[in-house]
Parts: structure tokens; C-alpha cells; sequence
């Protein structure tokens, strides 16, 4: 459904050239949910948008659903659902009045088109709000509008951008349900971006980790945590330099890591070697107190790709 090569987008400011998106190569099959994983400023909008036929690309070429992105861009529009983090809802308008006329827009006749938007509105959970004025709307109910909005016309391809952004747990639980149920349902081909790691892995099928506008790492959710095979052993340790030699010298430990308080190092065995590597820097004098074990996460693979810890990276 996707494919795109040396996609790129750079942008002019007051201080220079910002480059947004640095050339990147992805694919993204019928079917299949894959999330753009990265902090904020990372590139992962200006590359939906770019998709999306929103922003031209600076350089770099894409077909999207069988359509070239450069020349043919209303082939594209046509068959994409899209889904803008702000939303783009009439306040003043009902919610019935608001998705029949996006699927006319899209050529559906009103009679179907009404069907679809009751459909929806059962679907996500918004059952008796045909009537409502969208101004009277819950943040999370508002949400759940925007995505039958994106979803009204059963595009081939959706695309969400931060779909779960301001709604409560159980809110973002249900959502998430909901992205599935219209994925199976209409055999829809999903593409979302997020830098909820929680997201992620409930999600997507793949996951493209996308930092500085560049893809640094791509695979199944669990693919990806395998990449940090073994064990997380945490110290908290006194001196920082000193513990880090200790560890880097050590043979059971690799990618070391500082977080804070300490450091982070990978093991094959965690309950067996985190107390000979504790011995070994307390012999050394590093001052250590607390340890802690645990499996990787995505936060993990994040870390351990660009050093930084996903939720703690600067917009």
C-alpha cells in the first residue's frame, strides 16, 4: 500500500534549514498496522503529511495505494482516510450532519451515507449522539468523531496521527480496540503515528522507530525488543565514571548505558549476574546502593539506539 524511497522534507525558519525528514525508505503492506514510533519533533508527522499529499516532498518519490504521490495526488486523496492529531470537526455542526456530508464528498450517496454514520457512531461507541451539537461533545467523544470522519468513505488506507493523544487509559484502551475492529472488519491498511510506547506495542504489526527524521530501527514489536536480548540490570551507583569502567570491563555486561541515578547494563542471565557485578563495583569503590533487574521494553530499544530514553527526548 505504501512504498516510499529518500523521502525527505526540509523547512526554512528564521535561523536556517530545518531538516524535518532525512531521507527515509519504508514499505507498509495491505493489511497491516504500522506505527511511526518517536518523541515529538521526530519527523513522524511531516512524513504522514507528506503521504498525505499535505506537504510536498522536498526530495524522494512514494506510491501510495497504487498511486504515485507526485503525479497523481487526488488518486491518493481518494482512497485515504485521514485523521489529523488537532481533528478537523464543525463545532456548530451535529454529528450526523458532519460525517453524511464527508462521505458525500467522497461520492457516497446520502442514503448510504446515513447508514455509514449510524454504523460508526456504533461502532465507536457513540450511539444516541446523531443529534448532538459537536461543541457538546466529550474530549474523548470528540476523538471517536474524527476517526469515523476519517473513516466514513472505508478508505483502503487510514492515516492516524497521534490518534490517542488527550484521552484517559480506559478511553485510549477502548480506541485501540476500535483501530483493530475497523481493521479486521473492512480489511483496512492502517498507518499511525505515536510516541506512546504503550500504543505501539498494542497496536502495530511493525514499528518504524524514527529519530532526527531518520529511521534508526524497523520490526514486529516483539522483533524489536529481541534486539536487546538478555536482561536489564540497573545500579545505582555513587560514581558514575568509575562504575562505567568496571562495567564496560566486565565480560558478562554490554551496552552500558547511564539513566539516571545510574547505569544500565544488558545481561544474558540477570539473576545470576547482577551479584557478581555488583561485588565487582563495590570492590572498585563506585559506591553502589539499589539494583534493580527487568525485561527490555521499547523504551529500551529506543535507548539503546540514540542513547536516549524515549519519554525523556526533547521536542
Amino acid at each position: 500500500m505504501i512504498e516510499a524511497r529518500g523521502l525527505a522534507r526540509t523547512f526554512k525558519t528564521r535561523t536556517g534549514v530545518v531538516e524535518a525528514v532525512a531521507g527515509v525508505d519504508f514499505s507498509v503492506a495491505a493489511g497491516e498496522i504500522v506505527g511511526l514510533l518517536g518523541p515529538n519533533g521526530a519527523g513522524k508527522t511531516t512524513t504522514q503529511r507528506m503521504l498525505a499529499t499535505l506537504l510536498v516532498p522536498t526530495a524522494g518519490e512514494a506510491t501510495v495505494a497504487g498511486c504515485d504521490l507526485r503525479r497523481d495526488p487526488v488518486g491518493v486523496r481518494r482512497q485515504l482516510g485521514y485523521v489529523s492529531q488537532s481533528g478537523g470537526t464543525n463545532p456548530a455542526a451535529k454529528v450526523d450532519e458532519e460525517l453524511v456530508t464527508q462521505a458525500e464528498l467522497y461520492g457516497v450517496a446520502r442514503r448510504e451515507a446515513a447508514t455509514r454514520a449510524r454504523q460508526l457512531r456504533d461502532l465507536l461507541d457513540l450511539p444516541e449522539l446523531g443529534d448532538r451539537l459537536i461543541k457538546t461533545l466529550s474530549g474523548g467523544q470528540r476523538r471517536r468523531l474524527d476517526i469515523a470522519l476519517g473513516l466514513v468513505h472505508r478508505p483502503k488506507l487510514i492515516f492516524l496521527d497521534e490518534p490517542s493523544t488527550g484521552l484517559d487509559p480506559q478511553s485510549r484502551a477502548n480506541l485501540w480496540s476500535h483501530i483493530r475492529a475497523v481493521r479486521d472488519r473492512d480489511r483496512a491498511t492502517i498507518l499511525l503515528t505515536t510516541h506512546y510506547l504503550d500504543e505501539a506495542d498494542a497496536l502495530c504489526d511493525r514499528i518504524l522507530i524514527i529519530d532526527h527524521g531518520k529511521i534508526v530501527a524497523h520490526g514486529a514489536p516483539a522483533e524489536l525488543k529481541r534486539r536487546i536480548s538478555g536482561d536489564l540490570v540497573t545500579f545505582d551507583v555513587a560514581d558514575v565514571a568509575r562504575a562505567r569502567g568496571v562495567l564496560a570491563a566486565h565480560r558478562e555486561a554490554r551496552d552500558v548505558t547511564e539513566v539516571a541515578g545510574g547505569l544500565q547494563v544488558t545481561v544474558d542471565r540477570g539473576e545470576t549476574q547482577a551479584l557478581p557485578l555488583m561485588r565487582a563495583l563495590d570492590d572498585a569503590g563506585a559506591g553502589v546502593g539499589a539494583l534493580s533487574i527487568r525485561h527490555p521494553t521499547l523504551d529500551d530499544v529506543f535507548l539503546a539506539l540514540t542513547g536516549r530514553s524515549l519519554r525523556d527526548a526533547p521536542a
